[in-house]
């Protein structure tokens, strides 16, 4: 295989060589979550509600692995585009020994905290139960989350998408089919309800972990992970913490803006609640894939720009906008034209239904202009500019967004705060470009 193919292949015939890969598994996770919810919603609405409430804590854990292994991917591209090999493999061998510091921090502290974090939005003592029964169960697998997470990236680095989507799908699949083995106890195993679904998603995660490793050292890569590579290097760590925080802070702010909301919303009735929840299992079909493009982009960009090429990293921007604007469009039209029938995946209260309809058509409005931030940040991230990334996203998850669903509660109840979304995409978006112009042409190679 031709090491710089990502400098020399024409642009567009590279970012879908290595996005379609990534969005086929994206599809495939998307597809997982509405199942995984629809059997979770079959035990009943409180196990739904229960699902909902966990899930800003599950999303800070997959937030530190993806984004830490951004931060990984980063420094590996353009250290290959560089031609600096072996700084490449002290970035893989360095991070590979944070993540495992990182999963086993994480593992303890959100176990701990999710009796007190769930009383912050329910009063239910049976919401309450079913919420610790189901994350201690799937945060005992952290680590398996997070070291996934880390192999994926590194793969991803060096262009081997094609090994990320197999061990991602196979992971998924294996989830999809032990749902509802799991949860209602079919054949020869015990039905285990909530705690069923989280030992599946778990063993789902641990399978997509076992192809990496088996992989790696079958068909080794061009990144190394060696002993001799592990001893910390004090600017290799900075370089990678620099990059991994401000990306892990990009995806751990939805975890608060939903808290936020969750909290806003408690005072109108739990309905919202479980709306808001099924709102973010429906929104993965249409950001996963689009999150499929971005880390299809995210070597490509980090790699040209290591190399210096600097028509081709405007070339690669430009086209992924656009194939993040399609998405988004097919995304808009689907909530606009069958909003009841999506909620009916989860619920059958027809009041629940209703409440989701308004939702889903109102938050749709603003799924095309957030194209423009999801971009500019997942391009950002693959430059190594962390910082402004995680300003855009900043005001698309924390400064905009959770002051207009205050202010607009007040005025219209919960349909303001379901305004606020789009009213937060499309200010983010004119933010967004800004901060994205200005990162790059004040710095067009250097330190971000």
């Amino acid at each position: 295989m031709n090491e710089n193919f990502m400098k020399e292949r024409p642009v567009f015939q590279l970012i879908l060589s290595m996005s379609l890969p990534m969005v086929l598994s994206m599809l495939v996770n998307s597809l997982y979550n509405i199942v995984d919810s629809f059997f979770v919603a079959q035990i009943s609405e409180e196990a739904m509600t229960a699902l909902s409430l966990v899930y800003p804590v599950q999303n800070f854990i997959n937030a530190v692995g993806i984004g830490f292994g951004v931060g990984i991917n980063a420094v590996i591209a353009f250290h290959l585009g560089a031609g600096e090999e072996a700084k490449a493999n002290k970035a893989a061998a360095q991070g590979l020994l944070l993540a495992v510091i990182h999963s086993v921090v994480i593992t303890v502290g959100s176990i701990a905290i999710m009796p007190a974090f769930l009383r912050m939005f329910t009063s239910s003592e049976t919401v309450i139960a079913l919420g610790v029964r189901y994350s201690v169960i799937a945060f005992a697998f952290t680590i398996c989350i997070i070291l996934g997470v880390t192999f994926e990236k590194i793969f991803q680095a060096v262009g081997s998408m094609k090994v990320t989507m197999i061990s991602l799908m196979c992971g998924c699949i294996t989830n999809i089919i032990l749902d509802p083995v799991l949860i209602f106890g079919l054949g020869p195993f015990p039905e285990m309800g909530i705690e069923g679904a989280a030992l599946a998603t778990g063993i789902g995660q641990t399978l997509t972990l076992a192809i990496y490793l088996a992989i790696y050292f079958i068909r080794p890569i061009r990144v190394r992970i060696r002993k001799k590579y592990l001893k910390p290097n004090r600017e290799m760590i900075l370089k990678l913490y620099s990059i991994g925080i401000p990306a892990t802070l990009n995806l751990a702010l939805p975890s608060v803006l939903i808290s936020a909301l969750n909290a806003i919303l408690a005072a109108y009735s739990e309905v919202y609640i479980l709306v808001l929840g099924i709102y973010y299992k429906l929104q993965t079909f249409l950001y996963l894939p689009a999150n499929g493009i971005i880390q299809g982009m995210r070597p490509l960009i980090g790699f040209n720009y290591g190399a210096g090429e600097q028509k081709r990293v405007k070339q690669i921007f430009n086209i992924v906008l656009c194939m993040s604007g399609i998405i988004m469009i097919l995304g808009t039209v689907i909530c606009l034209l069958i909003p009841g029938r999506l909620m009916s995946l989860f619920t059958q209260t027809p009041e629940t239904i209703r409440v989701g309809e308004t939702a889903l058509r109102i938050i749709s409005a603003g799924f095309l202009v957030s194209a423009v931030s999801v971009t500019s940040s997942g391009a950002l991230e693959g430059l190594g500019k962390g910082t402004p990334s995680l300003i855009i996203s900043l005001c698309r998850y924390i400064i905009v967004i959770i002051p207009a669903a205050f202010l607009l509660s007040k005025l219209w109840g919960p349909v303001g705060i379901w305004n606020a979304f789009w009213i937060g995409e499309a200010v983010t978006a004119v933010i967004a470009y800004i901060v994205y112009r200005k990162a790059v042409q004040m710095n067009p190679r250097g330190k971000g």
